[in-house]
């Protein structure tokens, strides 16, 4: 029998899609996204440059922009469409912003360099909460505060310029916090910055979702940054997941060869290999009709058959599900290929 939930989830997309278009044609970005976020989790979306992480956050905040457009699906907030239905568009922008807030990638292009950090802060506090500016710069100074910034009350008028990466990064999560959101995007938090602040700033992130509740998406291209702090994680390629589960699940035993892939082009301390392996070729054109796996051109066990139809994330629904006819075999694969390449190199040294 089918348990009935008491509640709506907080954030729920069904078959999500997302396209651009383009002269040189239609790109579909965004190709049936499914999500389901509960109050308090950490879900981390992973993927290399160009997967759709990033679309698919936009659209979850209504921030797609011409010449793109959602296409399709539904995305509910608390169990009401903000797509579809009477009230949908005021119901979208009542949350953006407010229940909703976002973490973008690049703070320094973020920020309006003309204004303070303060000031900008300010603009917030008044338009979701309808501070004055005496209010608003004390609740900016708080905020500055909470992130952990130095001197809070000194760099509320300072501007973007006057700060280092990680303090604008520290800023922009301020600034996101401002109007006391239930849900938080952060997108690439940790670009650009070096792996000391990257640290900082991660940890950042997970002591505010336990201090404040906060429900937090994370999307990165690197899956040893959401290791220690996510507790779900899906893997994006082509504007689809290809796999999801828990962190556990899939960083203890990946199942799709993408996974595979991306865990092992990422560097370890505590493993000596032969050379750093790195995922073969280029993602798909999406532009152009998908037969078969998107995957399969740079999948290194794919066979004539994955080509056929495109597979569907299977497996025990709510627990580890992948997207392909082969799963669990590609990490042996490359296992023994690097293998093989020791012992080339130790009868070369012979």
């Amino acid at each position: 029998m089918t348990e009935v939930r008491k509640e709506p989830y907080l954030l729920e997309v069904k078959d999500l899609q997302v396209s651009f278009y383009t002269r040189r044609g239609i790109i579909r970005a965004v190709r049936g996204v499914h999500l389901k976020m509960e109050r308090g989790e950490t879900l981390g979306i992973v993927g290399e440059s160009g997967s759709g992480k990033s679309v698919t956050a936009r659209a979850i905040l209504g921030l797609v922009d011409l010449p793109g457009a959602i296409t399709g699906g539904d995305i509910l907030w608390n169990g009401e469409s903000l797509l579809h239905g009477k009230g949908a568009k005021a119901r979208a922008r009542k949350v953006r912003g407010k229940e909703m807030a976002m973490v973008f990638q690049n703070p320094m292009t973020s920020f309006n360099p003309l204004y303070t950090i303060g000031s900008q802060i300010r603009e917030v506090l008044k338009y979701h909460l309808g501070m004055n500016k005496k209010q608003g710069t004390e609740r900016a100074t708080e905020l500055l505060s909470l992130v952990g910034m130095s001197n809070p009350k000194s760099r509320v008028d300072q501007y973007p310029h006057e700060f280092s990466g990680g303090m604008r990064q520290r800023a922009m999560i301020a600034m996101a916090l401002a109007s006391e959101p239930k849900l938080l995007i952060a997108d690439e938090p940790t670009t650009a910055l070096d792996v000391t602040i990257q640290a900082q700033i991660l940890e950042l992130l997970d002591d505010l979702q336990s201090r404040l509740g906060l429900t937090t998406i994370l999307i990165t291209h690197d899956l040893a940054v959401v290791a220690g702090v996510c507790h779900r994680v899906r893997v994006m390629y082509a504007g689809r997941f290809l796999e999801k589960g828990s962190a556990e699940e899939i960083f203890g035993k990946p199942g799709h060869p993408y996974t595979v892939g991306l865990l092992k082009s990422t560097p370890r301390l505590d493993e000596l290999v032969p050379r750093l392996y790195s995922i073969a070729g280029s993602p798909p054109d999406l532009r152009l009709p998908v037969t078969g796996c998107t995957f399969l051109p740079r999948c290194e066990i794919g066979e004539d058959s994955c080509g056929v139809t495109e597979p569907l994330l299977t497996g025990k629904k709510g627990a580890r599900e992948v997207a392909c006819y082969r799963s669990f075999e590609a990490e042996s694969v490359i296992e023994a290929e690097l293998e093989a390449e020791w012992e080339a190199l130790a009868r070369a040294d012979d």
